[in-house]
């Protein structure tokens, strides 16, 4: 008798497929204080700038549904011991959310807590799934040495509450052992942190690259390597059109004076172009280009979309 087990990658795959296709494509309008941490700010202008859309497999998609699952979790943790939590503003039912920039950087917190063992007055809440060795390190180092992207989303969060604590919760996936921390709010940080989101929101051109090397590890993994160190030509999107100005009062203009929805007068910024492509002549309303590989000139005089299809290098 064949006992081995039958393999159902059909299933499977159907089911990571779900989670692809249920996933809206659709970028952030703001820049988000989750990843203000980030050390490259040329990749979070990319981001805020939606230059390119990152792709997730199926499986981690479920991931990321497992994440969020877990926050309902900890919630019902914390109110079993006696915390009050509110998880919800109750103005608007949803995550309770702060901006800056006039709106054009945010963020939402997992909650506010009330009533800690530790402690009685008021912290902003934070909740995390890690995998065992990333849950070790934090657990041994802190939150501040071992997730610093964390520890920044946690001043954030205090700065724009104006609170003064953030109690930071993980959970071991593989163990589901439960580490909490009190972060104290930095001051200091938080306000360089602000800063730094507004260099980023108002820079009209891309920042410099944290890496030169394309081969750095911190540049390997980034979503947005292959439009800053590839050949990608970025995506058309009102954002990484020229004419495109995002505004103190968190709207955005346009000096052709039309509505921020992509047009065909888009006209890309010249320096998040390919490598390969050399500028060679521009003017208010156009930029050529000559492309290195072949010589050709490419002159780019409103639809991007048309003019570049086709020349996604790979």
């Amino acid at each position: 008798m064949n006992l081995e087990p039958y393999s159902t990658p059909k299933t499977i795959e159907a089911i990571y497929q779900h989670y692809k296709d249920k996933r809206k494509n659709e970028h952030r309008p703001h820049l988000g204080g989750s990843q203000i941490g980030n050390p490259c700010s040329r990749a979070l202008w990319y981001q805020f700038r939606h230059a390119w859309t990152p792709s997730f497999d199926g499986r981690l998609l479920r991931l990321f549904e497992t994440g969020d699952r877990e926050e309902d979790r900890v919630v019902s943790n914390l109110r079993a011991v006696g915390v009050t939590v509110w998880e919800r503003d109750p103005d608007t039912g949803k995550q309770v959310r702060f901006e800056a920039c006039g709106g054009h950087f945010a963020l939402s917190l997992d909650g506010v807590g009330e009533g800690f063992a530790e402690s009685k007055k008021p912290h902003t809440l934070e909740f995390k799934t890690m995998n065992d060795k990333n849950f070790k390190a934090t657990k041994n180092m802190g939150v501040q040495k071992s997730k610093p992207i964390y520890w920044a989303q946690c001043q954030i969060g205090m700065h724009l509450a104006e609170m003064d604590r953030c109690y930071f919760i993980a959970v071991n996936k593989n163990t589901d052992e439960i580490y909490g921390e009190r972060i104290k709010l930095d001051k200091a940080e938080a306000k360089a942190l602000i800063s730094k989101a507004e260099n980023i929101v108002f820079s009209a051109l891309p920042p410099d690259k944290l890496h030169d090397d394309p081969s750095n590890w911190q540049c390997k993994f980034c979503p947005y390597w292959a439009v800053c160190h590839g050949c990608k030509i970025p995506e058309v999107s009102c954002r990484t059109c020229s004419h495109v100005t995002p505004e103190k009062d968190g709207t955005w203009s346009c000096a052709k004076g039309k509505p921020v929805v992509t047009c065909d007068e888009h006209l890309y910024i010249p320096q998040i172009m390919p490598k390969d492509f050399e500028v060679v002549d521009a003017g208010d309303d156009f930029v050529e280009y000559e492309d290195q590989d072949t010589g050709e000139i490419i002159r780019n005089k409103g639809n991007s979309k048309e003019i570049f299809d086709g020349r996604m290098q790979t």
